[in-house]
């Protein structure tokens, strides 16, 4: 295969993934009124790290305590961030949860600052107060009160610029389908234990939502991920950052059309602002640098 061809399925595996994680916010959705949150997140994990299984059971022997502490540590905030994510999703429209988790890409410069001393520059600046007016603009009721639902997501982003932040440190010079199946593993454990002890078992799921559990475990956790390690190594930084904010009009729109989600004017323009502030603080402009030179 030339390298023309890889490029071009890169690109198209990435789109896929942004798609498939897009609408996997209206199918979260509608499981959650039949299945527990920490429930939905063990069989999830649970399952996805059990496909990677065979993927990495030749490389396991040479594997050191590296792994495990740092897919240990990306598990944690990874679960924490799914922890918010569907708490948040069960007291707010899955537009609004698409848009508001999608705030973690804005965090992440601020987080290499605190970690590293790697001063944000002005295209992070700018972005961070775009997106604080488009998240006032979601969020804001009129009596400029923030949902539970809301808020919850919110903090779900900041975990996951965390899980960004810690996979960038653990990444380099280990196998990234490895780590995540130690990930996978740690939050789908973790999960189920804390399943156990705090939720009830659910025993009144319809066939529709086993199905939705499946998808959900095979296709939006294990071979997204597959894409996405895919689709970066062979798409430049700048283009697959542009991409990868797609998922968060994907989860709108799907929204929009399969739960008939009401789209106020406000409520649009919040989701620009938010869109256009991740797109800078992911690119610099560059793609518009570029086409002026």
């Amino acid at each position: 295969m030339n390298s023309a061809k890889k490029k071009s399925l890169g690109r198209v595996g990435l789109f896929v993934a942004t798609f498939i994680w897009g609408i996997s916010f209206v199918l979260m959705k509608n499981v959650l009124s039949s299945v527990p949150p920490l429930y939905i997140l063990a069989f999830r994990f649970c399952g996805a790290a059990l496909i990677l299984l065979p993927i990495c059971a030749g490389k396991l022997k040479k594997l050191d305590k590296s792994y495990l502490f740092g897919g240990a540590l990306m598990g944690l905030a990874l679960l924490l961030g799914y922890l918010f994510q569907t708490y948040g999703l069960r007291q707010t429209t899955p537009g609004k949860n698409a848009f508001l988790t999608s705030v973690y890409c804005v965090i992440v410069p601020f987080l290499y600052w605190a970690y590293n001393k790697k001063r944000p520059d002005r295209y992070n600046v700018s972005a961070a107060i775009i997106c604080l007016i488009g998240i006032g603009m979601i969020s804001l009721d009129g009596d400029l009160r923030i949902g539970v639902g809301d808020a919850l997501t919110i903090v779900c982003g900041f975990f996951y610029a965390n899980h960004l932040v810690v996979t960038a440190r653990f990444i380099h010079g280990r196998d990234p389908i490895v780590l995540a199946m130690f990930q996978f593993a740690f939050v789908g454990v973790a999960a189920l234990i804390a399943a156990t002890i705090f939720e009830p078992f659910p025993t009144l799921m319809a066939v529709a939502d086993i199905w939705t559990l499946v998808f959900l475990t095979v296709i939006s956790t294990a071979v997204c991920l597959l894409l996405q390690i895919f689709g970066q190594k062979y798409t430049p930084p700048s283009q697959a950052a542009v991409i990868m904010t797609v998922e968060s009009v994907f989860g709108a729109l799907s929204s929009l059309v399969i739960l008939n989600e009401a789209f106020t004017f406000r409520l649009v323009v919040g989701f620009v602002l938010t869109f256009a502030a991740i797109v800078i603080s992911e690119t610099k402009l560059e793609f518009i640098r570029k086409s002026r030179v």
